[in-house]
């Protein structure tokens, strides 16, 4: 099912709250860092900033070149955090060779935290406190909670543990509230076994980042399955799992149109609600 639909929704809520800040004479602000030229980083980045123009956002960017000495990121980092008009920024993910995102993402204002990515938050998100939730994660949360597929006690099986959408999403589903509550178990691509433990689930979510990991031989019948990793080929975006798994899940996320859209309205929720506390 696609992701568009869901963004919708959600980008309808934020242009609501928009318009309640700017009666207050508060225009929300997101900025983005992107670090060198790597074509697809500087695409999501482009896509970030026209959706914020649709919502009524401010935004801003800092391009870092690749070239540059480690501490040009720290700058830029450091600027953000002290500029009134970002409310939430991104350092965009991955960053060439040279450059410490995680050194990076530690020295962000916690409060300004758009990706919900920083060790404050996602002791929140660990604690089941209120913040910044990865927005990843949140879309696909939301995905599943638009498309009423029942998620409370069924198993669910996350391929993948990196700390941008693994880890977070088998928080966000084992947590309590709406479209989460679930059994939740975390493998990745090097256990031996991990076919036979995806065919026990009820939903699958693939955050891998390796193209077409997930083939039919590891889906149950009728289960659901969201491809939450990608990775290029060239121009072309390739999905974890494979188109072929369609024959046999009975929902799934396309290839194109599937968390994108919802990645991106998530993170300008983010930034909405860091304008809102901003002001409380």
């Amino acid at each position: 099912m696609a992701g568009g639909p869901v963004a919708e929704v959600v980008l309808a809520d934020v242009k609501s709250r928009v318009a309640v800040l700017k009666e207050v004479g508060v225009t929300p602000g997101l900025g983005t860092i992107l670090v060198g030229d790597d074509p697809a980083s500087a695409g999501y980045v482009r896509k970030k900033h026209e959706a914020c123009e649709e919502a009524g956002l401010a935004s801003q960017n800092t391009v870092v070149p690749a070239d540059a000495p480690p501490a040009a990121l720290d700058e830029a980092v450091a600027r953000f955090n002290e500029d009134p008009a970002v409310d939430a920024f991104i350092i965009q993910h991955p960053v060439p060779d040279g450059f410490d995102f995680s050194a990076a993402l530690a020295a962000m204002d916690p409060a300004k935290d758009a990706d919900g990515l920083h060790p404050v938050n996602l002791g929140r998100l660990v604690l089941q406190e209120d913040g910044p939730v990865p927005c990843t994660p949140a879309g696909i949360r939301a995905m599943l909670v638009h498309y009423k597929i029942e998620v409370a006690g069924r198993r669910v099986v996350v391929i993948g543990r990196g700390p941008t959408l693994g880890r977070p999403m088998a928080l966000l589903l084992s947590s309590k509230g709406p479209g989460a509550n679930a059994a939740v178990t975390v493998v990745h691509s090097a256990v031996p076994n991990l076919a036979e433990m995806t065919r026990e689930a009820d939903i699958v979510v693939a955050a891998v980042g390796i193209p077409s990991f997930v083939t039919p031989d590891m889906v149950r019948p009728g289960a659901v399955v969201v491809s939450g990793g990608i990775s290029w080929e060239g121009r072309k975006l390739l999905p974890d799992v494979d188109e072929s798994v369609g024959e046999v899940a009975s929902w799934i996320t396309p290839r194109l149109g599937g968390v994108g859209p919802t990645t991106v309205a998530m993170l300008l929720r983010n930034t909405v609600e860091a304008a809102e506390r901003s002001i409380a």
